[in-house]
């Protein structure tokens, strides 16, 4: 039948999409920025070259030689047995706040130590607290630092292996703020104060006073760097690596694979913007100062010795910063180091005026989609208290805000069962001439005002709705760790139970080489089945084979996806069969359920009968 037919090729459409989408999902628009940034590249270093022998900052003053931010790790080269043991080794400044615990380490006043007391490793709530920055001696060594650039008149300036003094308080907390300071052998005392709110940003203010008799010039810098990479391999629904906002290229994402066979990546000069390093769920990111440029830069290294084969590092230079003799000046700049909390990163652009910093949540393409979804999501969370309740008053929503669609939808397809008889009187008709039996069910769906096409649309309406849940569920923290009821304690991850061990009730593991299908995943399985035996199962074999498959097919799919979208999925086919059988009744049309469950069950004629 024709919508049957229809009806299969937007099944066969949706799977092809979810089997390319996380192929195909990023590459288009990466590429194409990687290729505008590189032409702005190039034209910045023309300009560069033209201009050769000028120099960023005060007249005279030699720019900084390349290499001059460091790259390698630097402070304490001591090779620790234990996280405990590395923070051990070097003089600190505690860390203690609502959302985080930690410390600085006063060698190069770096943010090296740093765990989320809002977040686990797993579900358990005993299970340890995510450790987000490590000390660099380690494997996983991880860290953000700030520091400055100088010269043989400015003498040795703050960098990666000056230790600080601490004055005052020595426990950074939102209340009270801790004050390091530095003196060298020209006459330059830097004084840093650094500061925290009650979540993830840290603000570093940097006041250099020059009590020489000559004035100095110096470069402000900063840095992420990090020696390994997640352990899960990263995947094209979001972006894991590198990440900024600068320049006239704005968002540039550099993944880890691919900074390691690019080495290095400039963007063009900035004043303003962000850069820094993200995974899933959380980001180191730095804010210079929007007083002075700044040249961002991605970079990949390797090193022959040392306790680190290699590094990635996104960081900056600014220009040149004069202070006159008896003088001093002050450079602030800030970095984010925690999770990325959607309404935390949000506050944190409008309040701090920190361009597109909503971009560090990888919201992709259709974002105009995804972010309105995760809105409604968060709001009805605030109401029930449970994610997956949300989720299910979320699919209410969407079904009762596309209803008038679905009900022309469905009225077409009860409509097209009524003319099912002189739909097979055509064929038989015109069984011989393919185009009078075309043109002669067209004049039919005409004359009885039928759309061949309604009954693609309650599927073809899922898919958006499917692929922004999905990436909500994917991308965001808030989705992490967060319970449904019964045996699903993660939304975000695949439902635990399986069909091989029948859901837990044999007492073994189902085996890695199957694939897994947990409880709700048959759940939406059978409903799918149901779903499509409302309609009368299609005379060809190839259709009908189709038709009984197709559910098993979806079943075994899903089973590998966020349990929260597999419980979507069933809670939106459930709405689906009630909307499609109160309208089949109310038009006069037969519901065919029953009927075909029975002829499964009903004994088919042999050949020779």
């Amino acid at each position: 039948m024709e919508t049957n037919r229809n009806f299969f090729i937007t099944i066969a459409l949706s799977v092809l999409i979810l089997t390319l989408w996380q192929v195909f999902y990023m590459n288009p628009r990466v590429e194409q920025q990687r290729e505008q940034a590189r032409i702005e590249q190039q034209r910045v270093e023309a300009t560069k070259k033209e201009a050769q022998g000028t120099n960023p900052g005060a007249a005279g003053t030699p720019a900084p030689a390349p290499g001059a931010i460091p790259t390698t790790p630097g402070g304490d080269a001591v090779t620790a047995a234990s996280r405990d043991q590395a923070i051990a080794a070097s003089k600190r400044v505690k860390i203690d706040t609502p959302s985080l615990e930690g410390s600085i380490n006063l060698t190069g006043a770096r943010l090296d130590d740093l765990k989320l007391k809002h977040y686990n490793e797993t579900v358990d709530k005993n299970s340890p607290e995510i450790e987000l920055l490590n000390p660099s001696s380690l494997p996983n060594g991880y860290f953000a630092e700030i520091g400055f650039v100088g010269n043989d008149a400015t003498g040795k300036v703050p960098g990666a292996d000056t230790v600080w003094s601490v004055d005052g308080n020595p426990t950074l907390t939102p209340s009270t703020p801790v004050t390091l300071s530095f003196t060298n052998d020209k006459g330059l005392t830097f004084k840093r104060t650094i500061s925290i709110d009650n979540n993830y940003m840290f603000t570093v203010s940097d006041t250099v006073q020059n009590s020489g008799t000559a004035a100095v010039s110096l470069y402000n810098y900063g840095r992420v760097t990090r020696f390994d990479k997640p352990a899960v391999a990263s995947t094209y629904v979001l972006h894991e690596g590198l990440i900024g906002v600068t320049g006239s290229e704005g968002l540039q994402e550099y993944k880890y694979a691919k900074i390691e066979k690019d080495k290095e990546y400039t963007p063009s000069k900035s004043t303003n913007g962000w850069l820094g390093i993200t995974d899933k769920y959380w980001a180191v990111t730095l804010i210079p100062t929007e007083k002075q440029p700044f040249q961002p830069k991605f970079s990949y290294f390797e090193f022959k010795d040392g306790p680190h084969s290699h590094s990635y590092q996104s960081d900056y230079l600014s220009d040149a910063i004069s202070v006159a003799p008896g003088q001093s000046t002050t450079v602030e700049s800030e970095i984010f180091a925690g999770a990325k909390e959607v309404s935390t990163i949000n506050a944190y652009e409008a309040d701090r005026h920190i361009r597109q910093f909503s971009l560090m949540i990888d919201w992709g393409w259709f974002y105009f989609i995804t972010k309105p979804m995760f809105w409604l999501i968060d709001t009805l969370y605030k109401f029930f208290g449970n994610f997956g309740l949300a989720i299910l008053a979320t699919t209410v929503i969407v079904k009762a805000i596309f209803f008038p669609l679905a009900n022309k939808s469905y009225a077409s397809m009860a409509n097209m069962k009524k003319v099912q008889p002189k739909m097979v009187e055509i064929r038989e008709k015109y069984a011989d001439d393919k185009m009078k039996q075309q043109q002669a069910m067209m004049e039919l769906y005409k004359t009885e005002k039928i759309n061949p096409l309604a009954g693609c649309w309650p599927v073809a309406l899922q898919i958006p709705v499917f692929f922004s849940l999905y990436k909500v569920l994917y991308i965001t923290i808030e989705m992490r760790h967060a319970p449904f009821f019964g045996w699903i304690h993660d939304l975000a991850a695949p439902d635990p139970t399986s069909v091989f061990n029948l859901f837990g009730l044999l007492p073994f593991a189902a085996p890695a080489f199957l694939p897994h299908m947990g409880a709700w995943a048959v759940v939406m399985g059978i409903t799918m089945f149901l779903q499509m035996r409302m309609n009368p199962a299609p005379p060809d074999p190839t259709q009908a084979a189709i038709f009984t498959w197709m559910p098993v097919i979806f079943t075994f799919m899903m089973g590998s996806f966020p349990a929260g979208l597999v419980i979507y999925w069933a809670w939106n086919n459930t709405l689906s069969i009630l909307q499609q059988g109160v309208i089949m009744k109310r038009q006069g049309a037969k519901i065919e359920l029953w009927d075909n469950l029975a002829a499964l069950f009903r004994k088919k004629p042999s050949p020779a009968e």
